[in-house]
């Protein structure tokens, strides 16, 4: 299992008219934690297409427990917790700074593809390793 914490603020664009952060914003916060979570394992994402991948999203999930709003700084905890074949899954956690309260909770699937072919294929050998080195909490 690994797990990277990073930090943001709300910035006033993306909310509405009340301050509250618009709805689809949380899957830019998500992709936010999950590139940080990449960067974070030593891989940013375009090393991982400079390699011949792709990691394309397949499905997302998103549940609002309570709203975010203008200048909170939030946290992201994005987790990977098992890579099954070709399917990665990221699991993620939104809640605002020193608060237990999760905001939001989620996750996104992706599948790992040869850059050239665009097919499904199983997860780098690149990728595993660098998974199985790693500690816990990034």
């Amino acid at each position: 299992m690994l797990i990277n914490k990073t930090k943001i603020r709300v910035r006033y664009a993306d909310t509405d008219k009340m301050q509250i952060v618009y709805n689809g914003k949380y899957l830019e916060y998500f992709e936010v934690g999950r590139t940080e979570l990449l960067r974070n394992l030593g891989l940013p994402y375009s090393e991982i297409e400079k390699k011949g991948y792709q990691l394309p999203l397949v499905e997302a999930f998103v549940k609002y427990n309570k709203p975010a709003l203008y200048d909170d700084i939030l946290e992201i905890e994005a987790k990977i917790e098992k890579l099954n074949s070709a399917v990665l899954q990221i699991d993620y956690k939104i809640s605002r700074k020193d608060e237990n309260q999760i905001l939001v909770f989620g996750y996104t699937t992706h599948v790992f593809i040869n850059i050239k072919s665009k097919k499904a294929t199983k997860p780098p050998d690149f990728f595993l390793e660098l998974l199985n080195k790693k500690p816990v909490t990034l």
